[in-house]
């Protein structure tokens, strides 16, 4: 008696299984089916598919895989991959689109998914049916929105992700530094964010594409950063103060991205860490945005050159991101890279003070990353050290260029939240060091 009763409560757990299955594929179907029957239209050049074929597609290939039978599920793969192609033949209209034959097929896929797992399966329907519903948007994006330049870069991103980064070996060639795999990792990094300050500039007011490009730029390079808007402020293209809030405002990213070097070299500086930079960053931060929220209206509505970064082009270029001022910058933070763990394992204690200092002064997380691997005891005061002076160099190094680049009056406007924030973070790392 126990056997049948567990064999009756295991055929009621099947049925109830496959009931759902049928359903979530049933509704697959319909979500499917409902965007193409509004798109069928009607007279002969009504496409051949709708709300019913659909509906009846998803849950025929969940039928077939419910009932494990592999030659099952591929002869009617096979039959609804035949029915779309005879449909496409015989279309007679002037734009025979294989859209509707490729998701009456997708379709089929879904419902056998459904056997698999659910949550999947209805989540490619939903993406399915987004994709059908988008198609005006889609192709006015493509054809018309989308540069040439835009999409060759776009390209070119895709392929440096997709392709060559997972392909490059992922472990380091001398000691925990130059490694191909972070090498690449970080270009393709430099690149998405130009291409985000790009659409910034694109998509957004000058007031907050220059806040928003600044921000997405500081996690390149923050020193690069200011002194591309000191550059247009000294030339005229836009005020000086709103051009320091973006510059203040890279420094929120430099301040955040302290935190992720931390997380990502070594998790034990993270308790020391989060509070200065937090801190350090909201000041940055409200600082910046009160510097480009009350710039005058005249020269914030102006037509401005917005953050680039080594060769991004300015407002009316095409081009989204530099190659080869991308790869000079990845180049840059792996010879930093290099250049302190070198000094560390030639002059030991001294060396890695002397190279987090001269490393400091062209960019600080890099340095900032060789100096965290680098250390291996707790977190005191003697260890916060280095930190504390790379944080002052790299302060005194941005309000350099600053003055160089962008003049007094830039200098005036960003040296004050600069050296503030600075302080703070400097600060509080020392009382909690």
């Amino acid at each position: 008696m126990p056997e049948l009763e567990i064999a009756a409560m295991q055929a009621h757990t099947d049925l109830t299984g496959a009931a759902a299955v049928l359903a979530v594929a049933l509704g697959c179907g319909l979500l499917i089916g409902i965007e193409r029957e509004r798109r069928k239209g009607s007279g002969p050049n009504r496409a051949f598919a709708g709300l019913r074929t659909f509906a009846l597609t998803c849950v025929v290939g969940a039928a077939a895989a419910l009932t494990q039978l592999p030659g099952l599920v591929v002869t009617g793969a096979v039959l609804v991959t035949a029915l779309t192609a005879v449909a496409y033949w015989r279309d007679r209209s002037d734009d025979p689109g294989a859209t509707t034959e490729m998701a009456l097929l997708l379709t089929y896929l879904i419902g056998v998914l459904c056997v698999w797992s659910l949550p999947l399966a209805a989540a490619t329907a939903v993406g399915l049916t987004g994709l059908l519903a988008g198609r005006q948007r889609l192709h006015h994006f493509a054809s018309q929105w989308l540069s040439e330049g835009e999409v060759r870069d776009g390209i070119i991103l895709a392929a440096l992700v997709l392709m060559a980064l997972p392909m490059v070996p992922n472990r380091p060639l001398w000691g925990p530094v130059l490694n191909p795999y972070v090498i690449v990792q970080l270009l393709a990094l430099l690149l998405a964010v130009q291409s985000l300050a790009h659409l910034c500039r694109r998509l957004l007011q000058a007031r907050h594409a220059v806040a928003f490009s600044a921000l997405a730029s500081g996690f390149v390079s923050s020193t690069a950063t200011i002194a591309t808007l000191g550059l247009a402020a000294r030339e005229g293209r836009s005020g000086a103060r709103m051009m320091a809030g973006g510059g203040l405002l890279s420094c929120v990213s430099t301040q955040l991205q302290l935190l992720l070097v931390a997380a990502a070299v070594q998790p034990a500086w993270l308790p020391v860490l989060w509070v200065p930079a937090l801190a350090a960053a909201l000041l940055a931060a409200a600082w910046g945005w009160w510097l480009v929220q009350g710039a005058p209206a005249e020269l914030a509505d102006a037509a401005v050159s917005s953050p680039r970064i080594e060769g991004l082009p300015g407002a009316g270029g095409d081009r989204m991101f530099s190659l080869w001022g991308a790869a000079a910058v990845a180049a840059l933070l792996s010879g930093i890279q290099v250049l302190v763990h070198g000094l560390n394992l030639w002059l030991g204690q001294a060396g890695l003070l002397v190279g987090t200092l001269l490393g400091a002064l062209a960019d600080l997380h890099s340095t900032l990353a060789a100096l965290f691997a680098s250390s291996g005891g707790p977190v005191d005061a003697a260890a916060a050290l280095p930190v504390m002076l790379a944080l002052a160099v790299h302060a005194g190094s941005k309000s350099v260029t600053a003055g160089l680049v962008g003049g007094r009056a830039y200098l005036g406007w960003l040296a004050p939240g600069l050296w503030a924030h600075t302080g703070l973070g400097i600060g509080l790392l020392v009382w909690l060091a």
